[in-house]
C-alpha cells in the first residue's frame, strides 16, 4: 500500500469571514459570532489536536492574526504550520491586481513576524482564483497552493493561463464552442481541495437567501461524507492525499469537538494512514510525483 496521507486544513476566519465573505459586516451579532471562533474555538481546536498529538496547517485571514494575538500565538508556538489566506478573506475576483499583490505581501510579512518563517503555504479566500492569481502565487514563491479542486486525491503542479469560452447568447454558437485549454505548469505544488470535505457549507448559519445552512446532523457529514471518502481512498485507490478543511467557527463549537475526535480515532486505526501537514505533503509530492498514485482500480 502507498501513502494515504490525511491533512487538514485549518482555516480561521473568524471576524474575517463576516467581513469579507458571510454578509455579516454590518450585523454586530455576526461579528460576535466571529469573536467567538477566535477566543473560544481556535483554543479548543489547538487543545484537541495536542491530545491526539497530530500535525495541522492552518491558514489565517491577517486580521485574524492582528486581532487573536495571542490564539493564533499559542498554534505557532505549539509548531502547526501557518499558511496565507488573505486579509479579510476578501474574493480574490473582486480585488485589482495590485489589491491582491499588497495582501499577499502584508500576510507574508504578518506569518513571518508570528513564526520567524516565511510561509510556504498559499490558500485562496473564498477557494477563488482571479485573473492574477496564480502569477502572484509564483511570484512570491511559495512551494504549495491549495485552493482548486481539479482532483480529489492527487496532488499535481499548478499552472497558470488556463482559457475557457463563456458562453454568449448574443454571438454566433462557432464563435464559443471551444474547449478547455490547460495553461502553462509552474513549479508550485497544488494539493486539491474539496467542498464536500468542508464544514461550512453545510454547517455554517448565514442568515443570507442565496445560502441559509447551519443545521445538518453532523453525525450525518461524518458518516456520510468525511467517513466514505475516506474508505474510497484507503480501500479503493490505496494511497493519495485526503484534505480536510475546517474552522474554528464550526469545529470549535462544543457539539462538534467529539466528533472531530471519533474522526481522528477511526482513521488512526488504519495502517499507512498518517496526519501531516501539507507543508508535508507538497514536499514529498515535489521530491516524487509518483509518491500518491493511486494502487487500487480506482482512481
Amino acid at each position: 500500500m502507498g501513502d494515504v496521507d490525511i491533512a487538514i486544513g485549518v482555516d480561521a476566519d473568524c471576524v474575517a469571514g463576516w467581513l469579507g465573505s458571510y454578509g455579516g459586516e454590518d450585523s454586530l451579532a455576526d461579528l460576535s459570532r466571529g469573536l467567538c471562533a477566535g477566543e473560544e474555538g481556535i483554543p479548543r481546536m489547538l487543545q484537541l489536536f495536542e491530545d491526539e498529538d497530530i500535525d495541522t496547517s492552518w491558514y489565517v485571514p491577517g486580521h485574524t492574526i492582528e486581532t487573536f494575538e495571542e490564539e493564533v500565538g499559542a498554534v505557532a508556538d505549539a509548531g502547526h504550520e501557518i499558511g496565507v489566506h488573505g486579509y479579510s478573506h476578501e474574493n480574490p475576483t473582486d480585488l485589482s491586481r495590485e489589491q491582491e499583490d499588497f495582501i499577499i505581501g502584508e500576510s507574508i510579512d504578518l506569518i513571518q513576524d508570528l513564526t520567524g518563517e516565511k510561509p510556504v503555504g498559499h490558500r485562496a479566500s473564498w477557494w477563488e482564483y482571479s485573473e492574477n492569481t496564480p502569477d502572484l502565487v509564483e511570484k512570491y514563491g511559495f512551494l504549495y497552493d491549495s485552493s482548486l479542486m481539479e482532483s480529489e486525491f492527487d496532488p499535481g503542479y499548478m499552472r497558470k493561463g488556463d482559457s475557457w469560452e463563456k458562453i454568449q447568447y448574443d454571438q454566433p454558437a462557432e464563435t464559443w464552442m471551444t474547449p478547455y485549454e490547460k495553461g502553462e505548469e509552474t513549479d508550485v505544488v497544488e494539493i486539491p481541495i474539496s467542498w464536500f470535505r468542508d464544514d461550512i457549507p453545510a454547517m455554517q448559519f448565514i442568515k443570507q437567501p442565496n445560502y441559509h445552512a447551519g443545521y445538518k446532523d453532523p453525525k450525518m457529514m461524518y458518516e456520510q461524507y468525511y467517513k466514505r471518502q475516506f474508505d474510497f481512498l484507503y480501500n479503493r485507490r490505496g494511497a493519495g492525499v485526503y484534505t480536510l478543511t475546517i474552522h474554528p467557527d464550526i469545529h470549535g463549537l462544543p457539539h462538534m469537538i467529539t466528533h472531530l475526535e471519533d474522526f481522528i480515532g477511526y482513521v488512526k486505526e488504519h495502517e499507512n494512514a498518517s496526519f501531516t501537514s501539507l507543508e508535508t505533503v507538497a514536499e514529498k509530492y515535489d521530491d516524487d510525483p509518483t509518491v500518491y498514485e493511486a494502487e487500487g482500480e480506482y482512481v
